[in-house]
């Protein structure tokens, strides 16, 4: 049995400490977090999982970012407890939440991600999106949350607070 809830500020350092756990040392140094500094998530996509004892069991996040000045929801990071790995918890917050995201209004989202496990959630390979560098631009994906959201869409991503794009 598992509670999904919206993440709260009590919630901020036990998610923090799984990320850590999941991640390699540095990910605040990845251009995703570059996008992130500064900017307020989006809080009602922000999500944690926990089991019947109340133990976090994975976590999701998005923030708002713009690609060619086009709003855009950046998924990530999402991360499962190593212990947890393996029971599709990953895949629960992910379905969950960009379900949530279509109901509030949102029309795409990107991320930086493995092609191969993210097939199975519609995104694919976006070219001519544009993230900070160092990212390849094969792991580089999105998928539409509404029919065509992704046409005339490229260009570089940037901060959604940004007063130049």
């Amino acid at each position: 049995m598992f509670r999904l809830e919206e993440e709260t500020a009590d919630d901020f350092w036990e998610v923090e400490a799984l990320y850590d756990l999941c991640f390699a040392p540095g990910r605040e140094a990845l251009s995703s977090y570059r996008l992130r500094d500064g900017v307020a998530k989006v809080a009602a996509l922000c999500l944690v999982l926990r089991d019947g004892d109340g133990t976090l069991a994975a976590v999701i996040r998005y923030w708002p970012v713009r690609v060619g000045g086009r709003p855009t929801l950046l998924l990530g990071p999402v991360a499962v407890h190593p212990t947890r790995q393996g029971e599709g918890l990953g895949a629960l917050l992910i379905r969950e939440s960009l379900a949530e995201a279509r109901r509030l209004g949102w029309d795409r989202v990107l991320l930086v991600g493995d092609a191969p496990y993210y097939r199975r959630f519609g995104f694919e390979k976006k070219d001519g999106v544009e993230m900070p560098p160092p990212t390849n631009p094969d792991r580089v994906l999105g998928v539409a949350l509404r029919p065509g959201a992704w046409d005339g869409v490229s260009g570089k991503v940037t901060k959604f607070n940004d007063p130049t794009n």
